[in-house]
């Protein structure tokens, strides 16, 4: 197993709240995860549609994934989102996480929520602080 899956299935098996909702991890590599989930409708507000935070949550785990499957352990120090479209109980969220910029200390990383039809539902950026602890498993 290359080192990136298997530190980001250490991460998934320590990690309840991305098993909370439901996370699949579709693939991975040093700098890249993609994630899927199905909307469930106790993750709906109000308004019947997904709360903003189901997406964000979804965008930070393949932001982690994404960051720490390079082999150094990295923290989130700034994310933000952008909610374009509403989102249902019953649908599929695809997040597509992406090294955008990479210092010794700093990574930037874009990621791509999207439904079933392809379509942007949201856009999430993160910056994570690289540490200088190695995962070691």
């Amino acid at each position: 197993m290359d080192q990136a899956k298997e530190i980001v299935g250490h991460m998934m098996k320590n990690d309840a709240f991305s098993q909370w909702l439901g996370i699949t991890v579709v693939s991975n590599a040093p700098g890249e995860a993609v994630l899927k989930m199905t909307v469930r409708d106790e993750m709906t507000n109000g308004f019947h549609i997904a709360h903003g935070g189901i997406s964000y949550a979804l965008a930070d785990s393949a932001l982690a994934f994404a960051a720490n499957g390079g082999g150094r352990q990295s923290l989130s120090i700034e994310t933000s989102i952008h909610h374009l479209l509403a989102v249902r109980a019953g649908e599929e969220l695809t997040a597509s996480a992406s090294l955008m910029s990479e210092t010794h200390k700093t990574g930037l990383y874009q990621i791509d929520i999207t439904n079933r039809k392809g379509e942007r539902v949201a856009w999430f950026k993160g910056t994570v602080y690289r540490t200088s602890k190695e995962w070691n498993l």
